[in-house]
């Protein structure tokens, strides 16, 4: 399929540039795919679509602070957005570095405003294209490092610095700290509020929680007019035994999934499967879904509203219709709904 199949015309001021002033106070988009009806409601009212025995998937990762702002010997400032760990190395990041073509392998980055007796400060390691391999010396510098100069990493089309608020509000209410590891964070789960996830436990509706921890390639353009040439960056995912039992047991007594966000939706159709059922798993995931996919276990979808040409509209045209979404999406325009990471949610039945 091409790629212009994809696209539509948003106005600038639809992108959301702050969150909504309280969790719950997102409006909701709900599509049945069955009819094609679209109604609008606000978040809060999603408590009336799910019922008892059913299963609410979510992503407990947490974000970190990855873009550190420091600067060269020289005083020229340099950017290090810290992307994961490597694995065996952990003083060791892979890193994106601006400006790339200015620093040199070998040199450190300083963090000025600490003490003279105790300049904070990493190296960078190793050059390898489109990242650097960069080192700290302790993870005592990397931890104060991180959290007395790391900066929230808002996406690039929220155009202004990140400020206190975004510390608690560009995170879920049940990302886990034991969880931390995002650079991105999954943003389909911004509209609960533990008050909404009460009324659902209250209701029999069974939260379960799985892991993938969001990385930079969830904002990678698609760069190709054929989408099937795309491809999506690997990203780290887990999937426990208590949570794929729990999943597996909805399936098997015909309770319904209702997954929260496409970081989710990957991660379930990237796991293993033993007779129908869904196998504990731990390690990387690149599963990049377009239409053609058969999906497995998402009987339901929230979800944001996604980029132009981006890999995650077309997953969710994948699972909702490309033509449906469209005219979805059209209907969010006119409605002067809130696009991207801090914008409304979309439920589709």
């Amino acid at each position: 399929m091409d790629l212009n199949l994809f696209d539509y015309h948003l106005p600038p001021e639809l992108i959301a540039q702050y969150p909504a002033r309280h969790r719950d106070e997102s409006r909701l988009m709900v599509i049945e795919r069955a009819s094609g009806k679209i109604e609008l409601r606000a978040f809060k009212n999603i408590v009336g679509y799910l019922g008892a025995g059913d299963v609410l998937v979510v992503n407990n990762t947490k974000v970190f602070k990855a873009r550190l702002l420091g600067n060269r010997a020289t005083g020229g400032e340099v950017e290090v957005f810290l992307v994961r760990r490597t694995e065996g190395q952990p003083l060791v990041w892979e890193a994106m570095v601006r400006p790339s073509r200015r620093v040199k392998q070998g040199e450190e980055i300083y963090f000025h405003k600490a003490c003279h007796t105790d300049r904070l400060s990493l190296t960078l390691k190793e050059n390898r294209g489109s990242k650097w391999l960069i080192e700290f010396s302790s993870a005592l510098f990397e931890e104060r490092i991180i959290e007395r100069y790391g900066h929230v990493p808002l996406p690039q089309y929220i155009r202004r610095a990140d400020v206190p608020e975004d510390v608690e509000r560009y995170q879920t209410v049940f990302a886990k700290p034991e969880k931390t590891g995002a650079v991105a964070a999954p943003t389909a789960g911004f509209h609960f509020t533990p008050t909404i996830l009460d009324e659902l436990k209250a209701r029999g509706v069974e939260v379960v929680e799985l892991t993938l921890h969001v990385g930079p390639g969830t904002f990678k353009p698609v760069q190709v007019d054929d989408i099937d040439q795309h491809t999506v960056d690997p990203e780290f995912a887990e999937i426990t035994q208590t949570a794929a039992d729990s999943i597996s047991r909805a399936r098997a007594t015909g309770k319904k999934i209702f997954v929260v966000g496409t970081t989710t939706v990957r991660t379930l159709e990237s796991a293993p499967v033993k007779e129908g059922d869904i196998v504990p798993f731990s390690g990387e995931v690149d599963l990049y879904i377009r239409p053609g996919h058969q999906f497995k276990f998402v009987d339901h979808l929230i979800t944001n509203f996604h980029l132009p040409k981006s890999s995650l509209l077309i997953l969710v045209s994948a699972y909702a219709g490309r033509e449906l979404i469209l005219k979805a999406y059209q209907e969010a325009i006119t409605s002067r709904f809130r696009f991207y990471s801090y914008g409304d949610a979309m439920l589709i039945l």
